[in-house]
């Protein structure tokens, strides 16, 4: 529901804290004012300012109202792709909510990674996804047990790494992680943001950031879009793959429900 803050100073001389002194007021102004310049406080004189404040996207967006089902009171905006959508009221605990969100990243990034490689291995080779694990010479030159071993071997690994640096942050980016690897170097959470690594080896094209003199330097503005299309893409991959498992009980793939 839109709304509109407006404030009303009184000039007080220097003993005004509102606009001058306090960073929680600051914060206040710039939460309810957004960009908007205010313009400087002059003792005895009446200052008014107001501006509208953006309104809370909503997942239906024709319903203004409704409660936490609707509009929860746990979610502010804040995450990017936040519509309010918590009809469960998973998110409640703020320690919860930071889980779900990192869950929600990596199954979106490996449903996006698996919806590619469904359409180009099936183009590829012709075998549906679903039955190119029992393919002749689909696993050759190694057995099953070598690959899962393989797989449970690095995954796991990997997911131990990642599992001990969400509850401590940055644990990982030291040299004894991967003494081949330069870890502080490569993998230190350049954005300084959980779940999103960014440096100059997980930002390779400067997408998010620019590196100066070795050193990798993120962008926030273009940082904020991608993390807004990257969970977008993120929510719409996982539907596309429970999609296809839909199909595949039925036989189909993707490739053959478009008709190619």
């Amino acid at each position: 529901m839109a709304a509109t803050s407006s404030a009303f100073v009184s000039g007080l001389g220097s003993s005004s804290t509102f606009l001058t002194g306090a960073k929680r007021s600051h914060g206040l102004l710039s939460a309810g004012f957004g960009a908007r310049a205010i313009p400087a406080f002059t003792p005895g004189k009446l200052i008014v300012a107001a501006a509208a404040v953006q309104p809370k996207k909503s997942w239906i967006p024709s319903v203004r109202g409704g409660g936490n089902f609707i509009d929860p009171e746990w979610l502010d905006g804040s995450l990017p792709g936040d519509y309010g959508f918590d009809p469960l009221g998973l998110g409640k605990d703020p320690a919860f909510l930071k889980w779900y969100r990192e869950a929600e990243l990596i199954h979106g990034r490996w449903a996006m990674a698996a919806v590619v490689g469904i359409f180009v291995g099936q183009a590829w080779s012709g075998i549906p996804w679903f039955e190119a694990g029992a393919a002749p010479g689909a696993v050759a030159p190694f057995s099953f047990g070598s690959l899962l071993g393989t797989q449970l071997l690095l995954m796991g690994w990997v997911e131990s790494k990642r599992w001990a640096d969400f509850f401590n942050p940055d644990s990982q980016s030291v040299e004894w992680a991967t003494p081949w690897s330069r870890t502080a170097e490569n993998f230190a959470n350049a954005t300084g943001d959980q779940g999103y690594p960014g440096g100059k080896f997980f930002d390779p094209l400067g997408l998010a950031g620019t590196l100066k003199d070795g050193v990798y330097i993120p962008d926030g503005e273009k940082l904020e879009r991608l993390k807004l299309a990257e969970i977008k893409h993120a929510r719409i991959a996982m539907l596309a793959m429970l999609i296809f498992y839909f199909e595949a009980g039925q036989g189909k793939t993707p490739l053959g429900a478009l008709g190619l």
